[in-house]
């Protein structure tokens, strides 16, 4: 409970910002910081839990936007359905894909989730017919609740705030049970793991499903933010920096990848004026966490409290 006290106090913090006077501006960089974090979070389960690095989370991102939209601007699917739908029909691409994937070594997955990845670009860019192509499908309507018209950035804050909070608390859930926990037990050592009788294909199975899930659930929420949606956001831009997010707070590591996913999702706004600048200090934050610090924040903070504990025994 007591670990859970300064998380809760950030949630407060974050809930009250719109009252405390936050400007129209930081509600919408807010809402660009909640979507990361889902998004990084289930990048966790499947990388971090389960050691499989997949190139194919901006692929569930971009499609989970694509139907959401579709859903609503083409078939008339209320946009409380239509995002649930959207990480629905990511999931179930998943499986599809990751049943057949999983069966190969790790690096051939990576080389499968890539190819899925440019599939769905080219998808949206040539299938005029129902993407709009490179056009994309722009003047997306708010969401409604209630008969209330959340057009504002102070409406689409809360609701992201809302759907991050349900999103990321079902995978603290998660991350804490028997599951994440057989599921590090497979990343250590597979073989260990089938010789007491766990078959590892169903929990990569799961954590390739959750992570599509709820990622796609987040692109949607993402383009009706941004009110257009087109090929772009497929843009590798994305991926790397939930994957960046991910390595600095430490591969596995739920608090870790909390606080790191809000540093990182805020930095690119810190450094808009310059594009480069910031490509180049990402380079440099990756490579100093992979050569320096490959545990990450979470590492980090774990050797010192295990080197404080053993100074304190020693005298």
């Amino acid at each position: 409970m007591k670990k859970s006290l300064p998380i809760l106090a950030v949630g407060v913090v974050v809930a009250l910002a719109p009252v405390l006077g936050a400007s129209s501006y930081i509600l919408g960089v807010g809402v660009l910081v909640f979507a990361y974090l889902v998004s990084a979070m289930s990048l966790n389960i499947i990388y971090g839990l389960l050691g499989l690095l997949s190139l194919a989370h901006v692929a569930f991102w971009g499609i989970g936007g694509y139907v959401a939209v579709i859903a609503v601007v083409d078939h008339g699917v209320s946009f409380w359905l239509a995002v649930p739908l959207a990480g629905l029909a990511a999931g179930i691409l998943s499986i599809l894909v990751g049943y057949p994937a999983l069966r190969l070594n790790r690096h051939s997955f990576v080389v499968v989730t890539l190819s899925l990845t440019l599939l769905a670009t080219l998808v949206s860019r040539d299938w005029m017919g129902v993407t709009r192509g490179p056009m994309g499908i722009p003047g997306l309507p708010a969401p409604n609740f209630f008969g209330i018209s959340l057009d504002g950035p102070l409406g689409f804050y809360y609701l992201s705030f809302a759907f991050a909070a349900v999103s990321l608390g079902l995978m603290y859930i998660f991350f804490t049970s028997r599951l994440a926990g057989t599921m590090r037990a497979i990343c250590q050592s597979e073989e260990l793991a089938r010789s007491q009788g766990i078959n590892p294909t169903p929990y990569k199975l799961l954590g390739f499903f959750l992570s599509a899930f709820f990622t796609a659930m987040a692109g949607g929420i993402y383009a009706f933010h941004m009110r257009v949606i087109d090929p772009l956001i497929f843009d590798f831009y994305f991926m790397q920096a939930f994957l960046i997010i991910v390595i600095v707070g430490g591969r596995g590591s739920f608090t870790g990848v909390l606080i790191s996913g809000a540093i990182m999702a805020i930095l690119p706004e810190v450094l808009r004026f310059s594009v480069d600048l910031r490509m180049i200090l990402y380079g440099v934050i990756l490579l100093v966490f992979v050569l320096k610090l490959p545990e990450g924040l979470a590492g980090f903070v774990r050797r010192r409290r295990e080197e404080k504990m053993r100074l304190e025994l020693r005298q």
